[in-house]
């Protein structure tokens, strides 16, 4: 296979394992919900004051805590397990080639610099 073949075949499965396996999860919930107002525009100026009266800035402020962190991962792993196992499905690659669709006009993916910098066993392709 070429290699420009391999690298638009990986952006789509990318794209759509990210609809499949990480949007549509626990994330959502964590996402709803009010979203403070900035006047900067960067959220310089928003402060959470918590119970115990303290002023946090919001750059500073956890969006989210250990539990729901480790339960996020959980559904994410199981997700991806599950992609794994029935991607030769016919049926969910059926579904799986709908939600592609919804992901056409996505930023198109680029290699990640940590996972990039793993010294690789074989040549790169190119």
């Amino acid at each position: 296979m070429r290699p420009e073949d391999e690298d638009r075949i990986a952006a789509q499965l990318a794209r759509v394992m990210a609809v499949a396996c990480v949007r549509n999860t626990q994330l959502e919930t964590l996402h709803a919900g009010l979203t403070p107002v900035s006047h900067t525009g960067d959220g310089s100026d928003v402060v959470v004051e918590d119970a115990a009266g303290r002023r946090i800035p919001w750059s500073e402020v956890s969006r989210i805590n250990d539990d729901e962190m480790r339960a996020l991962m959980r559904e994410i792993v199981d997700r991806l397990y599950t992609f794994h196992l029935r991607i030769d499905d016919p049926a969910f690659r059926a579904e799986i080639d709908r939600w592609a669709a919804m992901t056409a006009k996505w930023d198109a993916p680029k290699p990640d610099p940590v996972l990039s910098a793993i010294p690789a066993e074989t040549p790169e392709r190119g």
